[in-house]
């Protein structure tokens, strides 16, 4: 059985992505209102010094997960491999479970971002009805997908291109202000990081608060796992991306962290503000009006709107490209594993479109206790994929060992192993199980308030759970991994 599906993740999907587009699509992941607008309640809440080191360390635990992935996918290039990886290296409901998880994230993820599109352009025009918008949209990310992938790839690089530039003249504007270079620069030395309760405020529960907030700023670059399997020469292209994107990424938030905690006040009004669908209180926003740069409010404007049509063009990928590989693995119906002659999974792009359509219906018309269960699914789903990443590269490199492979047979080697994907496998389950913690310490428990805030986690639970009680799936063992055949065994 297992062999078959080695056998069978010959890819038949197009591979037309370069290294430019695998590039600018995992930092185009990566950056987007997590960081432009989620970065000011991190400062508030944490503090200058707080924010910052957790962005450092949860960075940190992107970089061993983005090497995990990476040695999984150039070993293995294919669409969809957190499925893949699941099903071979730790047990089938395991991946069962990942890939309908994940595929339910990104179709929530569109229909929020559907409802961003819409608060956008509600700046320019108030009076238009907002679902206006986001038939629009919704439609402009299903064409760019239809098309083809070089058109999606095309698309992602210049949305990315847009957020990259910004961040970027950010970190410059901000140094200036730091020097003193530009009007309303530098507070005296070091004095937002000596205000108050700071450098670090609010103890071990906004740590833990906070820690999800950056986790979910730096979600996204997982992408790149299924993008992979429609790229040029994956087994080359793979190591330089790993090795550029990580970097690119760290130098992109810490700088821009640093910045923002060291130019406002954590205590802030701007950023204590709980309406974060007002783009005036973005902290890219209060920097570059401190500046003294007109039209600030209409450039952020474009800025997030690219952001969050970017964010729905990549989720409209990912969750197309997961449902394909499901109905690839006898996981979904088969009908999604058909490609149309461009070798677009149109079917599946069909059922992904409306799933986010529904998802957004139920934003705009449902009891709003549902949406903020939708909300939840979608958003502790992101760090069950990186825990998923995390398991399967500790399986595979232990059934390597274990049947003797040589690690230098290997495309691309992650370092460091297995500090790595333990580090970020324990990192993720504190973050994951911490969300709500305080609840527990309370004299009577809130039921309402834990089942929202770990309904994700219930969930996958479920349907790993319902899959491996019908099929009667069990854990492969490592000596039963069956590894492709142009691995070497070591010699002594």
């Amino acid at each position: 059985m297992l062999e078959q599906k080695i056998d069978q993740h010959t890819n038949v999907l197009r591979r037309e992505l370069k290294t430019r587009h695998l590039t600018m699509i995992t930092i185009g992941g990566s950056i987007g209102t997590g960081l432009f607008v989620a970065s000011g309640a991190s400062i508030s809440q944490a503090g200058p010094g707080g924010a910052l080191l957790l962005y450092i360390v949860i960075g940190l635990m992107v970089y061993f997960l983005m090497t995990s992935l990476g040695e999984l996918t150039a070993y293995m290039p294919v669409s969809g491999s957190f499925v893949t990886y699941g099903n071979l290296y730790v047990e089938e409901g395991f991946g069962f479970a990942l890939g309908w998880n994940y595929w339910y994230n990104w179709a929530v993820t569109i229909a929020v971002d559907l409802v961003a599109a819409q608060i956008a352009m509600s700046y320019w025009f108030p009076t238009t009805p907002g679902w206006v918008w986001s038939i629009l949209f919704i439609s402009i990310i299903f064409l760019l997908n239809v098309i083809s992938v070089k058109g999606f790839g095309e698309a992602e690089y210049c949305f990315s291109l847009i957020k990259v530039a910004t961040v970027f003249m950010f970190i410059v504007v901000g140094i200036l202000m730091i020097l003193g270079v530009l009007y309303g620069g530098a507070p005296t030395y070091w004095y937002n990081w000596q205000v108050g309760d700071a450098p670090f405020v609010g103890g071990f529960t906004a740590i833990i608060n906070v820690a999800m907030i950056v986790g979910f700023s730096f979600q996204g670059t997982e992408i790149i796992g299924i993008a992979i399997g429609e790229s040029v020469n994956p087994s080359a292209n793979i190591p330089r991306t790993m090795r550029q994107v990580f970097w690119r990424i760290l130098f992109f938030y810490v700088l821009s962290i640093f910045i923002i905690g060291f130019l406002i006040p954590y205590d802030s009004a701007a950023l204590l503000q709980e309406d974060i669908n007002k783009i005036t209180i973005s902290p890219f926003t209060l920097v570059f009006r401190n500046a003294g740069q007109f039209s600030v409010a209409t450039i952020m404007n474009i800025v997030i709107l690219t952001a969050v049509l970017s964010a729905g063009n990549s989720g409209m990928y990912a969750s197309t490209r997961m449902l394909y590989t499901l109905a690839r693995e006898g996981q979904a119906p088969n009908i999604f594993a058909r490609l149309s002659k461009r070798g677009i999974p149109c079917n599946a792009l069909y059922m992904t479109t409306i799933m986010a359509a529904l998802c957004f219906l139920s934003a705009i018309y449902s009891n709003q206790k549902v949406y903020l269960w939708l909300l939840n699914i979608s958003g502790t789903t992101g760090f069950i994929a990186w825990l998923g990443i995390a398991i399967s590269h500790y399986r595979f490199r232990r059934g390597l060992k274990k049947q003797g492979y040589s690690l230098n047979s290997l495309p691309y080697r992650a370092g460091l192993f297995p500090f790595g994907p333990i580090f970020a496998f324990s990192l993720c389950i504190v973050i994951i199980l911490g969300q709500n913690y305080q609840n527990f310490l309370a004299e009577s428990l809130n039921w309402n308030s834990i089942i929202t805030t770990y309904i994700g986690i219930i969930l996958f639970l479920l349907i790993w759970f319902s899959y491996k009680w019908y099929h009667g799936s069990s854990l492969v063992r490592y000596d039963q991994m069956i590894f492709k055949k142009n691995l070497t065994k070591n010699t002594y």
